[in-house]
């Protein structure tokens, strides 16, 4: 009996192979293996690379270069949205306006309601002096509820509303995208300066203020900050605003149109 249990003791001591022979051991799975690309796959991908590649030349400066590789992407995916775009906004950029509408629209139409490109087509319809019918796309813009930056189409709506002197309901779109993003300096200079055509120079000092803390003065909000505290009687703050202008920007029309007619 002794015997017996030794003999059992060793058998779990070594393999269940050497202890028990007809016992199915399985074999370790294989290496899993990544499906293959299919051809619609294959064509993104190089669209993408090659948008990516364009991208990097419109950073450095070579908007030739830039082109030349957008084209490539375009012509491996034609659905391929960010290639559309880039090669909207590259024609924009080198004057070739009517290029330029025709990807926004292209890209807009493949992807009808993302917030981005409907963003994209409102603003150069704005800029191309088509506002009333950009105001479409910045609604398709804010309708969708996966669109990271609406206070941006806000924003982009509110200034085409300028355009076209409705100050209330620029006003308000200002005021919306400021509320979705406190530092979007871009709505509060707009904000602020549509504050100081409706001559409610209190607020729109408040907004400059708020908008000056984010570190992004230009000619025009330092001009404008010497405006408002004009008006408002401040001139004190008025002439640091355009002592900031004049030192900062000494160059700009503001600073040069400020020098020609600074008040006592």
């Amino acid at each position: 009996m002794r015997r017996k249990r030794v003999l059992v003791a060793a058998c779990l001591m070594v393999s269940l192979a050497g202890c028990h022979r007809g016992m199915y051991v399985p074999p370790p799975p294989p290496e899993p293996t990544l499906p293959a690309q299919s051809k619609a796959e294959k064509a993104q991908s190089a669209a993408d690379v090659h948008t990516r590649l364009s991208q990097h030349y419109i950073e450095i400066g070579d908007l030739q270069g830039a082109l030349e590789k957008v084209k490539i992407a375009v012509t491996e995916d034609p659905t391929y949205v960010p290639a559309q775009t880039v090669m909207a906004y590259i024609y924009e950029r080198i004057d070739d306006l009517p290029n330029a509408e025709i990807h926004y629209r292209r890209a807009q139409a493949l992807s009808p309601d993302k917030g981005d490109v409907n963003n994209n087509l409102g603003q150069f319809l704005c800029r191309e002096g088509k506002a009333p019918e950009s105001f479409a796309y910045f609604s398709k813009a804010l309708q969708d509820p996966f669109y990271k930056t609406p206070d941006v189409a806000l924003t982009n709506q509110g200034v085409c509303q300028l355009k076209l002197n409705d100050n209330v309901s620029a006003e308000a779109n200002f005021r919306q995208a400021v509320k979705r993003n406190p530092n979007n300096a871009d709505a509060l200079l707009q904000l602020t300066n549509v504050l100081y055509l409706n001559h409610d120079y209190f607020h729109a000092s408040a907004f400059l203020q708020r908008f000056d803390a984010l570190g992004q003065s230009t000619p025009a909000s330092l001009k404008l900050g010497y405006e408002i505290e004009y008006h408002l009687g401040n001139k004190d703050a008025a002439q640091n605003y355009g002592k900031r202008l004049i030192s900062q920007f000494p160059d700009s029309e503001q600073a040069q149109a400020l020098t020609e007619t600074v008040r006592p």
